[in-house]
């Protein structure tokens, strides 16, 4: 079985598109994964209310290939820029631990 891949950003909407910029990516997680492209989740900072932090568990490197050239995907990446800011990309992120099965693979018996 292909492990997931881990990516995380950091997105801040433009002023007063905060709504927008969430219905937006409601619309673009529900996309990827009709697609069997990924699982997504958007999480929003209580104390800087105009952070957001996107996650995504990308299904397999043949996945995250297969958006990458998929047109429907672009016209999201495309449309984005104009409800925020992508501040923060982290595209590959190594699971060293965690208390949820589905995100570490127990793979680390000979160390990290």
């Amino acid at each position: 079985m292909t492990e997931a891949i881990r990516s995380m950003a950091i997105l801040q909407p433009h002023p007063g598109k905060e709504l927008e910029m969430v219905a937006f990516l409601r619309e673009f997680y529900s996309m990827m994964y009709n697609k069997k492209y990924s699982r997504d989740m958007l999480f929003r900072d209580q104390k800087q209310t105009h952070i957001f932090v996107h996650v995504r568990l990308w299904r397999s490197p043949d996945a995250r290939e297969a958006a990458v050239n998929d047109p429907d995907v672009h016209r999201y990446w495309m449309k984005l820029p104009e409800l925020g800011t992508v501040t923060t990309i982290y595209e590959d992120l190594e699971a060293v631990f965690s208390t949820e099965r589905s995100v570490v693979v127990e793979d680390f018996e000979d160390g990290i």
